[in-house]
């Protein structure tokens, strides 16, 4: 997964102008957040699609930047809400709060699991033994649970081994842009264009619930609101250019992939960037890459590990989770250890032949769930706002996540789709109660 997604900032002491962030040191920020180990192992995924999911990352970056516009919206409208089940409730009832919050939190577990895989495929480069599905799933397990352990002892932990892993993971796709700078071959990025023959209308719609996955955490743009010198206008205007620049990295990195590598070789790799790296610039600086890789997709699983902990806890603050998840500030060890559990249940039963394939699969469910919330929170946009300006970006947020939703492969639809009966069916007949009607004000969006 990404590293974007964070959760709502506390209240802060007013900020002076001196000290808010102007349009294009936000979009920095915007960009870096999503920059993360979500793209490692990701041209694998998209070796079906082959050179041609270029045009899936430019459309993707479309939608992305209306959703990010989208939570802007719903930052400024409800900017006491917490998190995304906050939005949603804001403009559509307890039921919507409940369900984006489990949902979301699934969304972490399952997209966690997505990153530990990538992790154990950057191992494989120094241990080709983790190929074998038996021992990367004992690999994928070890990395989770030892993340677990590490938000047991203590969330500064596992803050710190996210923040440390942040600079570090953007060397591997900085390494990887100047690879294909420097090796790039036309005519093997040409031949590699469209794999399976068929057109791009069928192709590229497929593709972008795997590609959406690297812009999953848009929504924390909202997030810089009040930190922004002019929020109504700025924070906009700052996710659309931090989208602009995260798309450009992505671009480049997988141009570099598909004109230096041949697409058979991409699609039976587990470290796509360290490959590169080797082919270019030869064994040592493919070391680098894949240690690199590592320690920020380890990173990441712990930072995520913390976020799952922290979305439990907050769903169980609402009442959508038995207390026992945390009350208050209070994290107890068994709202970890749950979620550990669920991550490797997830993990056997997505276990495929190649780590690029489970790979794959989890991204899709992850990214389908997520996008699902997305559309979700658009339509709390829609009822909430009372400009057309706010109501032609909900219209366009929901338009897209239908669409990705829509055209995503079966196999990552019917997860969600079982995980929203469920829900709804546990709303109805355990948690409905009476809740007073959904009343929205005009706001300034």
């Amino acid at each position: 997964m990404t590293d974007a997604a964070r959760p709502m900032p506390l209240p802060e002491p007013a900020l002076t102008d001196r000290h808010k962030l102007g349009w294009g040191l936000a979009a920095l920020v915007v960009a870096g957040n999503m920059i993360g180990s979500g793209l490692y192992l990701l041209p694998v995924s998209l070796a079906p699609t082959g050179a041609s999911s270029l045009i899936g990352w430019l459309v993707a970056a479309v939608g992305a930047a209306t959703l990010a516009l989208v939570f802007g919206a719903l930052g400024r409208l409800r900017p006491d809400a917490d998190g995304l089940a906050g939005f949603a409730e804001s403009g559509l009832g307890r039921f919507a709060g409940f369900t984006v919050s489990l949902a979301f939190w699934s969304a972490c577990l399952i997209g966690n699991v997505a990153v530990a895989v990538a992790a154990t495929g950057y191992l494989s480069f120094f241990w080709p033994v983790l190929k074998d599905p038996v021992a990367a799933t004992f690999c994928n397990l070890a990395i989770i649970w030892i993340a677990t352990g590490a938000y047991i002892i203590g969330a500064r932990t596992a803050s710190w081994l996210a923040a440390v892993a942040l600079v570090i993971g953007l060397i591997p796709i900085l390494i990887a842009v100047a690879a294909g700078a420097r090796a790039f071959d036309p005519v093997l990025f040409a031949a590699s264009w469209s794999p399976s023959g068929a057109p791009l209308f069928e192709t590229v719609p497929a593709s972008l619930a795997i590609i959406f996955w690297a812009y999953l955490g848009v929504e924390s743009a909202a997030a810089l609101s009040r930190r922004v010198r002019n929020p109504a206008r700025d924070v906009g205007r700052a996710s659309v250019a931090g989208v602009t620049l995260a798309t450009a990295v992505y671009v480049a990195a997988t141009v570099s992939v598909f004109g230096v590598i041949p697409l058979a070789e991409i699609a039976a790799s587990s470290s796509p960037y360290a490959d590169l790296a080797q082919r270019v610039f030869g064994g040592s600086i493919a070391g680098l890459v894949a240690v690199c890789a590592i320690i920020k997709t380890i990173g990441t699983v712990g930072g995520w590990v913390m976020m799952g902990g922290e979305t439990a806890r907050a769903a169980a603050r609402q009442g959508y989770l038995p207390s026992g998840f945390g009350a208050g500030d209070r994290t107890p060890v068994a709202n970890p250890l749950l979620g550990a559990a669920i991550m490797s249940v997830v993990t056997v039963l997505s276990g495929q032949p190649t780590l690029g394939g489970q790979f794959g699969l989890l991204v899709g469910v992850t990214s389908v769930l997520t996008l699902t919330i997305y559309g979700v929170c658009s339509v709390s946009l829609f009822r909430l706002a009372r400009r057309s300006r706010a109501r032609i970006v909900a219209v366009a947020g929901m338009a897209f996540a239908a669409a990705a939703v829509a055209f995503a492969a079966p196999g990552y639809i019917i997860p969600s789709v079982g995980f929203f009966v469920l829900m709804t069916v546990i709303w109805f007949t355990v948690m409905r109660r009476s809740t007073a009607p959904v009343d929205p004000t005009a706001g300034d969006a």
